[in-house]
């Protein structure tokens, strides 16, 4: 008898999107996150996995994709195909089924036989000069003003023989065959900017478009929107659509993928402050749980995930002798001299 083939267990796999941004504001904060003149210095545990880790993976993009790296890196570790993250850009981008997993997250069953898309309910800031498109998360909607809204613009979609379904605050799932192949910008996409440029010519958007200038209209004068402007508060005048797909087979991370979104509403708010604070955190605890699972002898995986790009680490291989002896020394004298090796964490983030 043979004995039982071992099974090599999938390593455990932490995915940080938004770690760096082109932005004039994160660029003027990066710099912190050096080394330089700083002790003790910042982001240890990041300092010592980009000293210990090697780069396996580069996912390239580009900052005007409709998909975010690290959407494209999760959507591959659950396995999507056809519109797959690991196809060629300008095949996959925006056509990932995000509403089918959001609605996973939000315990809302969709038909499978139906192509949805995720309308976020949100407010389009009108400037001088263009509209802005702010975080729907920072309007602070209850559960109850989100239904209320939705009933109030669902006769808008039912007229064209869409199906509406409530998931969360934040989150309503649409379905309609014109979403089948509409390629959309991701909600994280297009948060801060104008969404206007964000907004396919895609013959399939047209409706879509309609249906933004017709709710518009609806909730200008809504009773709740009168009533939260009363508040100080921003009235919900638009949505944005993204995420559109029939459900995949599989709507759930596998078990040894961690998303970490720590840095997510820092970044995209621009306040540079709470981000750098964040990834003090994120440093203090998930990196520290990678540093403590790599010296554990475990199989690890680290993807940092920018606006354009996405890179994963995995640990190099052994080094020889010498390359110990060279980084011991390195280190030691980075301790007299207080400045340890791989000092430049923004090396590799500015990359992004």
């Amino acid at each position: 008898m043979h004995p039982p083939s071992s099974v090599v267990a999938a390593p455990r796999h932490w995915v940080l999107p938004f770690a760096a941004s082109l932005s004039e504001p994160c660029q003027h904060a990066l710099p912190h996150l050096n080394a330089e003149g700083q002790l003790p210095p910042p982001l240890p545990n990041l300092r010592r996995l980009l000293g210990a880790l090697q780069v396996s993976q580069r996912l390239e993009g580009d900052e005007y994709a409709l998909s975010m790296p690290h959407e494209r890196v999760l959507a591959t570790e659950m396995g999507w195909t056809g519109a797959a993250a690991d196809a060629a850009p300008a095949e996959a981008d925006g056509l990932l089924p995000w509403a089918a997993w959001w609605a996973a997250q939000d315990g809302v069953q969709l038909d499978l036989a139906q192509c949805w898309g995720l309308l976020s309910p949100g407010h389009w800031l009108m400037g001088r000069d263009h509209l802005t498109l702010l975080d729907p998360a920072s309007l602070g909607l209850s559960e109850d003003e989100s239904r209320t809204l939705l009933e109030a613009v669902r006769p808008l979609f039912e007229e064209d023989g869409w199906t509406l379904q409530w998931g969360a605050a934040q989150r309503w799932y649409a379905a309609h065959p014109s979403l089948q192949g509409l390629p959309t910008a991701s909600l994280d996409r297009v948060i801060g900017r104008n969404p206007d440029l964000w907004l396919t010519d895609h013959p399939q958007a047209r409706m879509v478009r309609r249906l933004q200038s017709e709710v518009q209209m609806l909730l200008y004068q809504h009773p709740l929107n009168e009533a939260r402007e009363a508040a100080g508060l921003a009235t919900v005048n638009s949505f944005w659509l993204s995420g559109c797909g029939q459900p995949p087979a599989t709507t759930a991370l596998p078990p040894q993928v961690q998303l970490v979104n720590d840095l997510r509403a820092p970044l995209l708010a621009d306040d540079m402050p709470l981000w750098l604070e964040a990834w003090q955190h994120v440093d203090a605890t998930v990196l520290k749980e990678v540093c403590t699972a790599l010296d554990a002898g475990e199989a690890v995986k680290l993807t940092l995930c920018g606006e354009r790009h996405a890179v994963t680490l995995t640990p190099a291989e052994a080094p020889s002798l010498g390359a110990r002896l060279g980084r011991a020394l390195r280190q030691m004298t980075g301790q007299l001299t207080g400045r340890p090796d791989a000092a430049r964490v923004t090396d590799l983030l500015e990359t992004l």
